[in-house]
């Protein structure tokens, strides 16, 4: 026997169905009616999947809080009634989309180009399946008014989601955020569409990609044995591309992961941070006796490293000490002091003591790379040379205003070989780093919990902070607002961090040690001690 529907909602769920034009979700819908699925219908219809300043992120599937067309559609009308309402010639100078290899998301982007020229915009679709660093780059090589990618970037395989970028280059931050979803909240339920050979959607030929190319410095030529991944993604093609540009010798590929294939078949969470995600890579690397491993993430836009050790194993490079390569190179072959480097609040404190010696601004700004691109744009005074924030985003370029994993890997492989052709390894660098500011150790830690809650706990938290965690005196504490992030500083050697993710229903703990050359200080029991805090 089949639970009664309540009745309002079975109204929304036939309303839904009537202007959905994807018959897998309509049938997905029919499913759960017929089964009399309320938990599942109601979890579908409960909300709508909300745009904030990561855009749209989920799972696909039905229903308004769920990656599908009808909510692609409603959030593309909302983004361009929006920018018709606030942009100047936004018409004529267009939006540029890009898609990845996700489920769906040539569909997304092509409903997106379809909405676009119904309300008079032209819509400029990349050529091809192609990183997102390129739709960022596109979006102001081309002076368009905005852009769109299509991509979930490292999210598991059932989700995608929908990055926007203004038209200054840089992802959306507050207020357009919210000032986009009021415009969404205002759409039709059945937007309007053109068909897809409207003469208002173009789709661009692959120039953009050789311009794109031709940002990238090229060097001496570089011959190293690499191993690489682009973990099913759509980095693959590009980052040889770039290699080529550069003279840089091809990596080998695992080709099992080279292929684009949004099913993500050897991997059950394409993100490099996550245990097993690089496990073929490593092997690979081991049985090409290679220099170094270098891996993107489904969008490119992320890079990840792997260095052998001196045991014949290897190991995954964290994300800050992949920043501090980066800044000891730009920071020696660069000059001035109008240079500016940029990290984040969660990251390291090394980048502010490096700079620091080259005497240059190192500016710290919230998480998420939006505001690193936010912040050198409100510096044009000064020389941006470098952003990274420790969650495997880099920009090593003054292009695109967004993380970049394939520049990232171009420079990456000369800083490799520039190591190698002293003498040296990439650990000694980094041994050699802590030899001179002490060695900085991070930790992270995912505590699961409702958004709410997690809030909640980061709250009470400020309003009546800890005096000692663990065997730590906390001398200072500090609160982001723009981050919702608590920072509890520990003397001069330690601190730690808590916030609510943005995108997870998870809070997130950092902490960061810092002991004497040689010594290797443990995050692992302040993490504890801030847990333990949590819990009571």
């Amino acid at each position: 026997m089949t639970t009664a529907i309540p009745a309002d909602l079975l109204e929304r769920v036939e309303e839904w169905q009537r202007v959905d034009p994807d018959p897998d979700t309509r049938e997905e819908l029919g499913g759960l009616v017929a089964t009399g699925d309320v938990a599942g219908l109601q979890d579908r219809f409960s909300e709508r999947l909300q745009f904030g300043t990561a855009g749209l992120r989920g799972a696909i599937g039905a229903g308004p809080n769920r990656m599908n067309r009808v909510i692609v559609r409603r959030a593309a009308w909302g983004l361009l009634s929006y920018l018709l309402d606030t942009v100047p010639d936004v018409a004529a100078a267009g939006v540029v989309i890009g898609y990845d290899a996700r489920k769906n998301s040539d569909v997304f982007a092509f409903d997106t180009a379809a909405v676009a020229a119904s309300l008079g915009v032209r819509a400029l679709l990349l050529p091809a399946l192609l990183p997102t660093p390129i739709l960022a780059f596109a979006t102001t090589e081309l002076a368009a008014g905005a852009g769109v990618m299509v991509t979930a970037s490292h999210n598991p395989p059932a989700d995608n989601g929908y990055k926007v970028y203004l038209g200054d280059g840089a992802q959306i931050v507050p207020p357009h955020d919210s000032l986009i979803s009021d415009w969404i909240d205002r759409a039709p339920a059945d937007v309007p569409v053109s068909e897809l050979d409207d003469p208002l959607i173009e789709r661009l030929d692959d120039s953009i990609v050789g311009t794109y190319l031709s940002t990238i410095p090229t060097s001496p030529s570089v011959d190293l044995t690499i191993a690489y991944t682009p973990l099913h993604g759509v980095g693959g093609a590009t980052l040889h591309a770039a290699f080529a540009h550069a003279g840089i010798t091809s990596p080998v590929v695992v080709a099992e992961q080279f292929v684009p294939d949004g099913t993500f078949p050897t991997v059950s969470f394409p993100n490099p941070e996550e245990p097993g995600a690089m496990d073929l890579l490593l092997a690979l690397a081991a049985d090409i006796d290679a220099d170094i491993a270098i891996a993107n993430d489904p969008d490119a836009d992320r890079f990840a490293a792997a260095i052998p050790t001196p045991d014949g194993g290897w190991r995954r490079l964290g994300g800050d000490e992949i920043g501090w390569l980066f800044a000891d190179y730009i920071l020696r072959t660069t000059s001035g002091d109008d240079r500016l480097v940029i990290t984040t609040v969660v990251s390291s404190t090394l980048l502010s003591q490096m700079a620091a010696e080259f005497g240059v601004h190192c500016a710290e700004t919230f998480t998420g790379f939006k505001w690193i691109a936010r912040t050198i744009l409100d510096h044009p005074d000064e020389h941006f040379v470098l952003g990274y924030e420790q969650a495997l985003g880099y920009l090593v370029a003054q292009r695109p205003l967004d993380k970049d994993g394939i520049s990232a890997a171009v420079m990456f492989a000369r800083i490799a070989a520039e190591a190698k052709a002293a003498g040296e390894t990439l650990q000694s660098r980094l041994d050699g780093f802590a030899a001179r500011y002490g060695m900085h150790v991070m930790g992270e830690r995912s505590l699961r919990m409702a958004p709410a809650d997690g809030a909640a706990l980061v709250a009470s938290l400020r309003a009546d902070p800890p005096t000692v965690i663990g065997d730590s005196r906390v001398t200072q504490v500090q609160w982001f607002e723009e981050a919702g992030l608590l920072r509890f500083q520990l003397g001069d050697s330690a601190r730690v961090q808590i916030r609510p993710s943005g995108t997870e229903p998870k809070v997130k703990l950092y902490a960061e040690v810092i002991g004497a050359p040689g010594d290797r200080p443990d995050p692992a029991p302040l993490l504890d001690a801030l847990s333990a805090l949590l819990a009571n």
